[in-house]
């Protein structure tokens, strides 16, 4: 503004001048000519301007005479301001990207309780399609009697434990938490507790499963062991005598059974896996059949197919572990005068196969894929009168893991079973160099 009131002051004077020295006529034709050619210049001046404040990402103009001590500060603002706000979308977008690829479920809701957002793991958790269930109400995806009480409290300090069957027809449990944030709105977090709730039931049954397992030799023990404390020694015959404590040997054999197998078990599930050494199979298998032998006591029919140069790398005393409990079950699962076939042999397609075929009892299969279950039983009379400990097939299992190897289980109520080891062919090796 300074430079065009300069400018029209020396414009008047030159004026000025040129009227004096010539006519006034001239003067004043000098100085229209001279304001009208300015406000020719301001006009397109300000149709350049105007153009521009249509468009602001683009550049000003590049002299506008005056208008640029103005244009220059506000092009600047605009640039910073463009670039915080670029910025800010930017932090946005990581921020929306978090949410995504967070491993709980996240549900944004208004005032009113209607959905305005979820991550995908929400989607997964609750069945929320969010191009159709935007703008619809909570209550109408989580259709439970409890969320809504829960919901509809003032406060929610705790989270809540919901059973919820989505779109995929899988029930997960599903732990909620409500809370709010911003003006009246609402996030719901979710999370898959499946999984930890199917754990802490495992765990529960198992406690409950060993004190149970342990109970009954204790409670016999403790039996015996007051009818001799209490009763005069002349009136118990020898005879008497030795068959309680025969009894009471049994039972601690049985104690002693099932704490060996919960220590075996539990060694198996927290040392780590190594890749151990050639072991030659047909040994360990033979010495796993020497046992099952006198365990049958000549009750039953073995037939061997034994390979004699079928070596696989693992760790010896667990793979005997898993051998010979397969044998075990097939003896205490056979009637007398039935037959127990044993295979050690490599498949067409190069794996190394371990199994144990018998003419027993069979299984139902709806009780085959709980086999491996500690102290899962399908008899549980049945097997307390043949002796086992419910952990035998859960080892067998941990063995195979341990030894990349997978554990097959066949079998028809009254047509017999096959139990087979599968180990894979990087495990395979040939007989060592003598």
């Amino acid at each position: 503004m300074p430079k065009t009131l300069a400018y029209i002051a020396l414009w008047m004077m030159l004026a000025m001048a040129v009227g004096y020295w010539t006519t006034p006529t001239a003067g004043w034709v000098l100085l229209t000519a001279g304001l009208s050619l300015m406000v020719l210049a301001s006009g397109r001046q300000l149709t350049q301007i105007r153009k521009w404040v249509t468009d602001f990402s683009a550049s000003p103009p590049a002299s506008v005479g005056p208008w640029d001590e103005i244009i220059a500060p506000i092009y600047r603002e605009i640039r910073r301001n463009s670039a915080h706000i670029k910025e800010l979308d930017q932090h946005i977008d990581n921020i929306m990207l978090a949410a995504e690829a967070l491993p709980d479920g996240a549900i944004t809701l208004d005032a009113d309780m209607m959905v305005t957002w979820c991550n995908k793991t929400a989607c997964a958790h609750t069945g929320l399609d969010l191009q159709k269930d935007r703008n619809y109400s909570i209550f109408n995806i989580l259709r439970s009697p409890e969320f809504n009480k829960y919901a509809r409290q003032s406060t929610w300090p705790e989270p809540m434990l919901l059973h919820h069957t989505a779109h995929d027809h899988v029930e997960r449990a599903l732990q909620l938490q409500l809370t709010r944030y911003g003006a009246d709105q609402y996030l719901v977090v979710t999370r898959d507790v499946t999984q930890v709730e199917k754990l802490e039931t495992t765990r529960k049954d198992f406690v409950a499963n060993v004190s149970h397992e342990l109970r009954t030799p204790l409670t016999v023990l403790s039996g015996f062991l007051e009818t001799l404390h209490d009763i005069p020694r002349e009136e118990i015959s020898d005879e008497q005598r030795k068959h309680y404590l025969d009894l009471m040997m049994q039972q601690a054999s049985r104690m002693q059974a099932i704490v060996a197998d919960l220590l075996t078990l539990s060694t198996l599930e927290s040392s780590p896996t190594q890749a151990g050494e050639p072991v030659h199979m047909k040994e360990v298998i033979d010495r796993a059949l020497e046992q099952a032998k006198l365990l049958s006591a000549g009750q039953h029919v073995f037939v061997e197919n034994i390979a004699d140069d079928l070596y696989i790398k693992g760790i010896e005393t667990e793979l005997a572990s898993a051998v010979s409990n397969l044998l075990t079950n097939a003896i205490r699962y056979t009637p007398k005068d039935g037959t127990i076939t044993t295979s050690w042999y490599l498949t067409e397609s190069g794996l190394a196969c371990y199994s144990v075929q018998d003419t027993g009892i069979g299984i139902a299969a709806q009780d085959i894929p709980r086999l491996t279950e500690r102290f899962y039983r399908v008899d549980r009379g049945r097997s307390r009168a043949t002796g086992g400990t419910g952990l035998g097939l859960a080892i067998t299992k941990h063995v195979a893991m341990r030894h990349n190897a997978e554990l097959h289980i066949q079998s028809r109520i009254g047509a017999g079973s096959i139990f087979s080891l599968e180990f894979p062919a990087s495990r395979v090796m040939t007989p060592p160099s003598p």
